[in-house]
């Protein structure tokens, strides 16, 4: 998604501590023996990411074989995407609709493997909106991350398929957890789009309920019109073509993850994940394995592109007037990688 959506952290002091230096060694040979990768990812404690993280919890990337150096977007900082496009990075754990928008700039960027088929937001609403349905919001004041974020976006195609112009009603830039939090409890807003865990935050605190889903696939389907293709893994197509074993090994640790995810509980999943990310000033540990077990549906478990799905962001992305260009979604990503990882996974590799 837009980088605005992706890079806000519910805790930067967290998100700080984990982030690792990038070097994108390319595949050089780090103190394990084994070939270096780095990615940055969009939010690397948001449940919306949760698998690149889990994945290292896991031992999964040593395990197929590489050293994955895995660092977090800052606030105010570069994005996930950009670090990747720019070289800082090798690769970007970050929403495939980057693709469509790095190729309309003339940059070859693919996803090699999908791990979300929606989007992971909630709209959350305050308990007297009387908001059901985006054609609820005509006349109110509505939160975003900020005004040309991801969540604006779907915001205003949540709104043109409720035949709502934005004349209709007010979009405003509320940012996220505790700034979001605080602008639904003064009453500046009626509804924001947000993740986990501030969903679970505004719940606990009785603040709001979650009137659209976005975050399961069924929830995608009901109101986007199709699968969401969200969390991916992006390169560069050329970093891709110069190192396909180490994509591969990549790819293989992040379809187990997914593997893991859809066979184990959230309870399970929280385990392995740092404490400082299922225990913070927002939620506590059983809140987050709470809003996992709610959440949970928004992950594939296969890791494969879902049929229409890429359509699906592409046509989002021209309602928003972003993408004005022919597109080629078939250069947008490969199942490859995927592919093979099944083989490997399924065989109890």
């Amino acid at each position: 998604m837009q980088r605005t959506l992706i890079a806000r952290l519910i805790g930067t002091a967290i998100a700080a501590g984990l982030t690792v230096a990038l070097t994108a060694c390319g595949g050089s040979s780090h103190s394990s023996g084994l070939p270096t990768v780095t990615m940055m990812v969009g939010g690397i404690d948001k449940q919306i990411y949760l698998p690149y993280q889990l994945a290292e919890g896991l031992g999964y990337y040593q395990k197929y074989g590489v050293d994955m150096q895995l660092s977090t977007e800052q606030q105010g900082g570069v994005g996930a995407e950009e670090a990747m496009a720019s070289g800082q990075a090798d690769m970007a754990g970050a929403w495939y609709e980057h693709t469509i928008e790095f190729q309309q700039s003339g940059k070859d960027v693919i996803s090699v493997a999908q791990l979300s088929g929606a989007p992971g937001e909630r709209e959350m609403c305050a308990n007297n909106a009387n908001v059901q349905t985006p054609a609820d919001w005509k006349g109110k004041s509505v939160g975003v991350t900020d005004p040309g974020s991801g969540t604006d976006d779907l915001t205003r195609y949540l709104a043109a398929r409720q035949q709502l112009t934005t004349q209709d009603f007010s979009r405003i830039g509320v940012g996220e957890g505790s700034t979001l939090i605080s602008a639904l409890q003064r009453g500046r807003i009626s509804c924001a789009m947000t993740t986990q865990p501030t969903v679970a935050a505004i719940e606990k605190k009785n603040l709001g309920y979650s009137a659209i889903d976005l975050a399961s696939t069924d929830g995608a389907q009901k109101w986007l019109g199709g699968v969401y293709p969200a969390a991916g893994v992006l390169a560069q197509a050329s970093w891709v073509n110069s190192h396909k074993d180490l994509v591969q090994k990549v790819v293989d640790a992040l379809v187990a993850t997914m593997h893991y995810i859809h066979t184990h509980s959230a309870a399970d999943i929280a385990a392995h994940m740092p404490p400082k990310f299922v225990s913070n000033s927002l939620i506590t540990k059983d809140d987050y394995i709470k809003a996992l077990d709610q959440d949970k549906g928004q992950f594939l478990p296969d890791g494969m592109m879902p049929a229409g799905a890429p359509q699906t962001a592409l046509t989002i992305d021209q309602q928003a007037g972003k993408i004005k260009q022919q597109i080629d979604l078939a250069k947008t990503y490969t199942d490859q990688y995927v592919i093979e990882a099944n083989k490997t996974i399924g065989s109890g590799g």
